[in-house]
């Protein structure tokens, strides 16, 4: 059985948890230039890359970004097309979908 999804308003915080600092969360899919990127020293590098996912099929990686405001997003991009990326896509994200907790109903 699966569960519904819900939204999370306001991003990628969930009832109970203090909002993060880093409002501002983006996906940024990269392709590669004549150089795979070096994801270890961007993660170092920039505090707003959380995590990565390094991919087969139209694009190299999916990065997911955190940041502070929309000049920390737009210096991960510069940053990353500095780095040799080919093309740099960002998409914000609104809403966050977290799975609903099951209801179990007794078996009659």
């Amino acid at each position: 059985m699966t569960a519904p999804l819900q939204l999370v308003p306001g991003g990628l915080a969930t009832e109970g948890r203090p909002r993060p600092a880093r409002d501002l969360h983006a996906i940024a899919r990269v392709s590669y230039g004549p150089v795979p990127l070096d994801f270890d020293r961007l993660a170092a590098e920039f505090p707003a890359v959380r995590s990565g996912l390094a991919l087969a099929g139209e694009v190299d990686l999916e990065l997911r970004l955190a940041c502070t405001d929309l000049a920390e997003l737009r210096a991960v991009a510069a940053a990353l097309h500095r780095a040799g990326a080919a093309r740099v896509h960002i998409d914000l994200v609104l809403r966050a979908l977290i799975p609903s907790p099951v209801t179990l109903r007794p078996v009659p």
